[in-house]
């Protein structure tokens, strides 16, 4: 593995270019960190084919690949601990420096929808419910211009305002979390 300088967007995106390593580090998450070669490489292969079991060409094909090229680049970018002996590869911490580059946030346990992806939706939400109290303000709908148009961007701020909060509490408390686990 490298040193535990962050990985610059060269080196991410090269990673995330290649659709069998995308396919690595989703199996990986999804199955719990960490798969022998060959479980990895049948996974992988069913990905790329669509069919299960994969053909077994296509499976000796993955497997080759990923012991002799894209595991040891993604162990040696410090990105999973691949010990090429025991045949066994797991996902490392770093992993979450993919996260800025890609919308696969299952690398991090979440699947679409789920408590990580959710902030954004809220934060669109409110912009839109934001956007159209100021259409309608300006239209002058009755009960904008009852309730306030200052009234109304008090509460959309003060909901970003917690939702920020929450986010960041929720992040620090993972980190926090992280750091006893080493």
């Amino acid at each position: 593995m490298t040193d535990q300088r962050a990985l610059d967007e060269g080196a991410i995106h090269d990673v995330l270019r290649n659709e069998r390593r995308r396919f690595v580090l989703e199996e990986l998450r999804e199955n719990g960190n960490a798969l022998s070669v060959r479980e990895l490489s049948e996974r992988v292969a069913v990905l790329e084919t669509g069919e299960s079991p994969a053909p077994r060409n296509i499976r000796q094909s993955v497997y080759v690949s990923l012991h002799q090229t894209h595991l040891p680049k993604l162990d040696e970018l410090g990105i999973v601990e691949y010990d090429a002996d025991a045949k066994t590869v797991a996902l490392t911490r770093r992993v979450r420096e993919l996260e800025a580059y890609t919308s696969l946030a299952s690398l991090e346990g979440a699947e679409s929808g789920s408590a990580s992806t959710l902030p954004a939706w809220y934060y669109l939400s409110i912009s839109l419910v934001g956007l159209l109290g100021l259409g309608a303000a300006t239209l002058g709908v009755p009960i904008v211009t009852e309730v306030g148009p200052v009234a109304i961007a008090a509460v959309l701020f003060a909901s970003t305002l917690v939702l920020a909060a929450r986010q960041l509490r929720s992040e620090q408390s993972r980190e926090n979390s992280d750091r006893e686990h080493d």
